[in-house]
């Protein structure tokens, strides 16, 4: 047998995505002869983002005392290499954070700031900022103001950058002075930044947000979305990904230039995938949930795309199974292989994960071994 490349996400909960490279590493080689298993961990701009990049780029975890979800002081990390941060959004403003009380209302990406003028005040010359995970929908108010930037009411009263006051916003008040760097946004998802298909509608609920919450978040977005055309000259409404991490893809741009990137790409690129996948004989990727929204710029997709464009096969190993899953086939995956094909309570799930991914991987590379008559 030759060689097998893995490149998984992390099973967001249970497992990291090197956890998963090595489960499923073990389960080929127990079953196959002499297969060369190459592991290539990687993640899609969410959670992980930093680690992903350390086992590509040589740098050291810096370690600061930020704004939390809500603004209460909290211990957070981004990795420096060389003149480059990466810097997770998760970090302080991710969702596990808010705890019981989630509320996109009431939460901040402040915290994200800090650590973005921390990084930049250390010599950064660039910023790659993940934009997954957050708790938030505040447009990267709380980020810019960070920075300096002021958001006012019609009466000139600042207000504070949550998504609570983005429809109160009337005016925006850039800093005097914005440090010399780039900023890159890595996002994970497509979705403008209002709407049906937006960033309140879509995330929201998932944040804590109920119905009446969710329509007031939405006009909210609209609200900044005039102001900051009015005021910075940048029509975010029609960027691709601004409404990634509650309209925060949005606020990068208009407050900082940001380039908008799938997350996905800029990891495989870090590590040399095409060159890796040109000589392996089979790809397997995988992620914790596949579903519809797999196929948007998620780890997933991103590697099946970039594998099958090279004429190779590609098999996924994820936890479960959402609605939609079967559209991850369109991006090139063949065969599809669960840990956890039926519904199980969280607490189960943590319990047997290992065991579980080790047998749908296993029964995986049985069938491939007698596809290929190995």
């Amino acid at each position: 047998m030759g060689k097998i490349l893995i490149a998984p996400d992390s099973f967001k909960g249970t497992l990291s995505a090197g956890e998963v490279c090595d489960i499923i590493g073990s389960a080929f080689s127990d079953v196959l002869d002499s297969v060369d298993i190459i592991k290539l961990p990687v993640a899609d701009g969410g959670e992980g983002l930093c680690a992903c990049i350390h086992n590509f780029l040589p740098g050291c975890f810096r370690r600061r005392t930020v704004s939390g979800v809500f603004g209460e002081p909290m211990t957070a990390e981004y990795l420096v290499a060389g003149d480059t941060a990466v810097i997770e959004t998760a970090s302080c403003a991710g969702l596990p954070l808010a705890g019981e009380n989630k509320n996109p209302e009431l939460a901040t990406t402040r915290g994200v700031g800090e650590l973005m003028l921390d990084a930049v005040s250390g010599g950064a010359k660039k910023i790659l900022l993940g934009l997954g995970g957050s708790a938030t929908n505040d447009c990267g108010t709380g980020l810019a103001s960070a920075f300096g930037y002021r958001f006012t009411d019609s009466d000139g009263n600042t207000l504070d950058p949550i998504g609570k006051n983005l429809g109160k916003i009337a005016f925006i008040i850039p800093p005097e002075n914005i440090p010399d760097f780039s900023l890159t946004a890595a996002c994970d998802v497509k979705n403008p930044l209002y709407g049906e298909t937006g960033a309140a509608y879509v995330f929201a609920p998932q944040k804590g947000a109920d119905g009446d919450m969710v329509r007031r978040l939405d006009d909210g977005l609209k609200n900044i979305a005039r102001v900051i055309e009015k005021d910075l000259g940048v029509h975010v409404s029609s960027i691709q990904g601004s409404g990634a991490a509650g309209g925060m893809g949005a606020g990068c741009a208009a407050f900082f230039g940001a380039e908008l990137k799938p997350g996905i790409d800029i990891i495989l690129d870090a590590a040399g995938f095409d060159e890796k996948a040109a000589q392996a004989d089979l790809v397997i990727t995988g992620e914790g949930r596949l579903d519809g929204q797999s196929v948007n710029g998620k780890v997933i997709s991103g590697v099946a795309k970039r594998a099958y464009a090279l004429g190779k096969k590609v098999i996924a190993i994820c936890g479960s199974k959402g609605d939609g899953a079967e559209n991850i086939k369109e991006c090139g995956v063949s065969e599809m292989y669960f840990s956890c094909p039926a519904p199980e309570s969280f607490e189960k799930i943590v319990r047997t994960c290992r065991e579980d991914l080790y047998r749908a991987a296993k029964e995986c590379a049985m069938r491939f071994k007698t596809q290929t008559g190995e």
